[in-house]
């Protein structure tokens, strides 16, 4: 890869991994609610989990998606029940006092699991192996993989911590529940490309 498009996949990897998005609004929600510290496993399953897609669609998971279009469809599918159970579950959390003891944040292992139902993560993966790894050698798409695990961990760092930022605001109970509500409704907003 020559340098230009090297800067071309990286600002890609950037641009795509910061803007709004299932994850990144999962990730406010989650510093809003349990802090900076407690999600940095979710951050790092997203992350991780990305990456490790970027490497599986480019290795083969693109070619099976080509030889068989109704996986397209199940995909989909898939994705929009799971997406609205997760909005469901958003807008109904407890405040933060009541459901203190038993709460957890998304986990490393979860949050990479979560990229194989995120839409935007296969839209990301897909379109970044076809123009930046078109070949789909190992190398170029082993490089594809690379700028995910490195970009992405900083851009959505800051959805988390501009949940931290909102928290002391969000000690409200009604205001907690109003921004849970609308995190949900953004989040199923999010599916909008994803359904037309």
């Amino acid at each position: 890869m020559t340098s230009a498009i090297l800067a071309g996949l990286f600002g890609f990897a950037f641009v795509t991994t910061v803007t709004p998005g299932p994850n990144n609004l999962m990730l406010m929600a989650s510093g809003a609610n349990f802090g900076f510290r407690r999600t940095i496993p979710h951050m790092l399953g997203i992350a991780g989990g990305v990456a490790l897609m970027a490497l599986l669609v480019g290795l083969g998971l693109m070619a099976l998606f080509e030889a068989m279009p109704f996986l397209s469809g199940v995909l989909k599918l898939v994705s929009v029940l799971y997406l609205l159970w997760l909005a469901f579950k958003i807008a109904s959390a407890a405040p933060i006092e009541e459901r203190a003891a038993k709460a957890r944040p998304m986990t490393l292992l979860q949050a990479a699991a979560f990229q194989w139902v995120n839409p935007k993560a296969w839209a990301m993966c897909l379109s970044a192996i076809t123009i930046y790894a078109p070949d789909r050698s190992l190398l170029s798409v082993a490089i594809v993989a690379s700028a995910f695990a490195v970009v992405s961990l900083p851009a959505i760092s800051v959805w988390a911590w501009l949940g931290t930022m909102i928290r002391q605001w969000l000690s409200s109970p009604r205001r907690l529940q109003v921004f849970n509500i609308s995190m949900a409704a953004l989040l199923i907003a999010s599916m909008y490309p994803l359904l037309v």
